[in-house]
């Protein structure tokens, strides 16, 4: 019994793959009826590549030019607090190592031992956590591009809006807020 599900599953699972390699080219260029514009379903990937290899360039390939100086200007601001919490890191680390080695003439002699380990720790969080922003903005580099690329292939035209909606109540004639979606079929 086991065998023959174990068998079955194997079977089912396979001619799914099979199925999954054979893609027609209809499938990956398509037009859109609205519009009539081609689509281009592999451009969000090549995007995202864009922006993996060069951050900014996924951007560029978008025609988003103005984000390009929010990319570097994120990843460069926490790669220079990385760098500076890096440099003040090994400053109290190398002056605690002296202290125990018995020298007491650096530039932090006002500062007891406990104070320099706590400064160490302090730094290498702050360190740590720069690190981890310059890698958190890469990667939203990389899903802004590929999404940014996606939304430009969305069909927004007059036959699809939302609308802001003001208007009075005719019982209490108070002013009432909402939005209006209309969709407008041809």
């Amino acid at each position: 019994m086991f065998k023959n599900t174990i068998i079955i599953l194997l079977l089912l699972f396979g001619s799914c793959l099979v199925d999954a390699q054979v893609l027609p080219e209809a499938i990956l260029q398509s037009t859109d009826t609205v519009k009539s514009k081609e689509i281009n379903p592999l451009s969000p990937a090549k995007a995202a590549f864009f922006s993996a290899v060069l951050p900014g360039l996924g951007q560029a390939y978008n025609k988003k030019y103005w984000k390009i100086p929010l990319v570097y200007g994120a990843m460069g601001t926490s790669m220079y607090y990385y760098t500076w919490n890096n440099k003040k890191y090994h400053d109290f680390r190398d002056a605690y190592k002296s202290r125990l080695a018995g020298f007491n003439n650096d530039q932090y002699q006002f500062l007891d031992d406990s104070r320099l380990i706590e400064a160490q720790r302090f730094y290498q969080r702050n360190r740590d956590m720069s690190l981890l922003l310059t890698v958190a903005f890469y990667i939203l580099n990389i899903v802004d591009a590929n999404i940014d690329a996606h939304l430009l292939q969305f069909n927004v035209n007059d036959n699809l809006t939302l609308n802001p909606k003001m208007e009075q109540n005719d019982i209490n004639f108070r002013t009432t807020f909402g939005l209006a979606l209309n969709i407008t079929f041809k």
